[in-house]
Formats: C-alpha cells, sequence, structure tokens
C-alpha cells in the first residue's frame, strides 16, 4: 500500500496537475494557431505567390523535386504567431500583476517609524545635556 499512495501523492501534486493542464491547453492552442496560419494568414498575405507557384497550401512548396521548404516556413511563422500571442499574453498577465501590486502599496499602511539605535539615543542625550 505504501507505493500506491507514495504515486497518488506524487500524481496529484500541484505541480505535475498544473504541468498537465498546461499541456492540454496548449495541444488546444496549437490547433488554434495551426489554424490561424493555414486558414487565415496564408490565404490573405500569400495567395499571390501561392497562385504563382500552382500551389494550394504553403506546405507544398518544395524545390529539386523533393526539399519541401514549405513545410519550414510555416513552421517559421508558426513559431512567430504562438512567440508574439504568448510574448502578449504574458506581457499583459504582468500589467494586471503589477496594477494589482501598486493597488496593494498604496492600500498598505505606511511603516512605523523607526525607533532610534542606541547611539542615536545617546547622541540626543549629549545635545540635550549641552542645551542645559
Amino acid at each position: 500500500m505504501g507505493f500506491i499512495k507514495e504515486f497518488k501523492e506524487f500524481a496529484l501534486k500541484g505541480n505535475v496537475v498544473d504541468l498537465a493542464v498546461g499541456v492540454i491547453i496548449g495541444s488546444a492552442f496549437n490547433s488554434i494557431v495551426s489554424s490561424l496560419i493555414e486558414d487565415v494568414i496564408t490565404p490573405l498575405l500569400l495567395k499571390p505567390a501561392l497562385d504563382a507557384a500552382h500551389l494550394t497550401k504553403l506546405q507544398d512548396l518544395s524545390a529539386f523535386g523533393g526539399v519541401k521548404y514549405g513545410v519550414f516556413i510555416s513552421a517559421v511563422i508558426n513559431f512567430i504567431i504562438v512567440a508574439f500571442v504568448m510574448f502578449s499574453i504574458i506581457k499583459g498577465m504582468n500589467a494586471i500583476k503589477r496594477k494589482q501590486d501598486e493597488a496593494e502599496a498604496a492600500a498598505a499602511p505606511p511603516p512605523p517609524p523607526a525607533e532610534p539605535s542606541s547611539t542615536d539615543k545617546l547622541l540626543m542625550e549629549i545635545r540635550d545635556a549641552l542645551k542645559k
């Protein structure tokens, strides 16, 4: 029973569950980005070039009879879009977090004034004695 209990604790740790959710969302996000590239960007931006090459998909571009450089170009465009979207999401999340941190800092009471050190107290006593 110890092995099963240990495995259950491992499998249900927060990091493992978070990783699984991230992988699933990443997979769904991949299909969205692929559709964006194949169904929106390629037809809009690359239509004239593809028509001149008598192709319908960017992935069909090839040279020397077998080198499919269109697949590489498609992967590069896919990467750029994913990187830009992730950058935008992270930038937005950081802006929201920064605003929350600023609001918390503004709402927090100011720290109490620091009590003078023993040296400062001694100097104040000497000052007061010299005034008398």
